[in-house]
């Protein structure tokens, strides 16, 4: 039975890397106690699929994680016995049962929406948005590797101020596979400091898929 669970990803886990949450989910199914299904072979897996990692710092409450159980068992059951699981920091949000056959999150994943808190002011943030919106190339590096920025970036516009007076913009990135846009390397071309934000998922945006028959 596969089953996908969206899940929220708060301050008590923000600090937590990708592969520790994969652990933190293994562990938390036990916990549960559900049948959770394994690869074959001569190294067996636990079959959980994370759809897109979210770096260290960042928070959300649309995270998506498919699990394979060796059982069928209503989603509330499963809903319920992770709720009463969860470690601080992960929300159960919607569980519900996916074909079999359906692709890989990762696969279907197209986009994702962030909003950047920024903890310290940014000189002439807006126009630096329509700086980068207008530009043809935008040559950045990711560990020694030369890449274009401009069209991971679908969308970046300044939002409101928060209650606290602070800026804040909101951004659509790229998340396909091989063309992934990353929050911190948008922080920097406006001229702030990784450091110096909060970044939230707002959404996971995933490519429609027919079914077939």
């Amino acid at each position: 039975m596969r089953t996908r669970i969206v899940f929220s990803k708060t301050d008590a886990m923000r600090f937590t890397g990708h592969l520790d949450l994969h652990r933190t989910w293994e562990r938390l199914i036990r916990r549960a106690a559900l049948p959770l299904a394994y690869t074959l072979g001569y190294s067996p897996h636990p079959r959980i699929n994370l759809a897109s990692a979210l770096p260290l710092g960042f928070t959300s409450d649309c995270e998506v994680v498919d699990i394979w159980l060796e059982a069928d068992i209503l989603p509330a059951d499963i809903q319920a016995a992770l709720e009463r699981a969860a470690p601080p920091g992960i929300g159960i949000l919607d569980v519900r049962q996916v074909d079999d056959r359906a692709p890989t999150l990762q696969t279907i994943l197209e986009a994702s929406d962030f909003s950047i808190t920024f903890l310290n002011p940014v000189p002439n943030l807006e126009e630096g948005c329509q700086a980068l919106l207008s530009a043809e190339k935008l040559p950045r590096r990711w560990r020694d590797k030369p890449y274009d920025l401009r069209p991971l970036i679908i969308e970046l516009r300044p939002l409101a101020y928060d209650e606290q007076g602070r800026q804040r913009v909101a951004v659509r990135l790229s998340a396909r596979e091989g063309a992934t846009g990353r929050p911190e390397e948008v922080i920097a071309a406006l001229g702030g400091s990784p450091e110096d934000t909060r970044v939230y998922r707002e959404r996971l945006i995933f490519r429609e898929v027919v079914p077939t028959s």
